[in-house]
């Protein structure tokens, strides 16, 4: 049985640790720690990242998407 969680979705109030902006990337350390990224900076570094992570989000694709409220001429 397989019991690892689906991990916990980025909100707005998440931020990078960089430059304080909405973080989209979460790398979760092997001891435990999480560093939060936006998608600038999560790009600029994932090769490093990804080699040391022990589990990596990306959610940068919520960037292209239209929101709900666009009118649907605009969807």
């Amino acid at each position: 049985m397989n019991t690892a969680l689906a991990p916990t979705p980025l909100t707005a109030q998440d931020r990078c640790d960089r430059c304080g902006a909405q973080a989209y990337i979460r790398v979760t350390l092997p001891s435990g720690g999480e560093l939060l990224f936006c998608a600038h900076h999560g790009r600029a570094h994932e090769a490093k990242l990804r080699e040391v992570a022990a589990g990596y989000q990306d959610e940068s694709e919520q960037l292209s998407k239209t929101p709900h409220i666009a009118p649907e001429t605009e969807r």
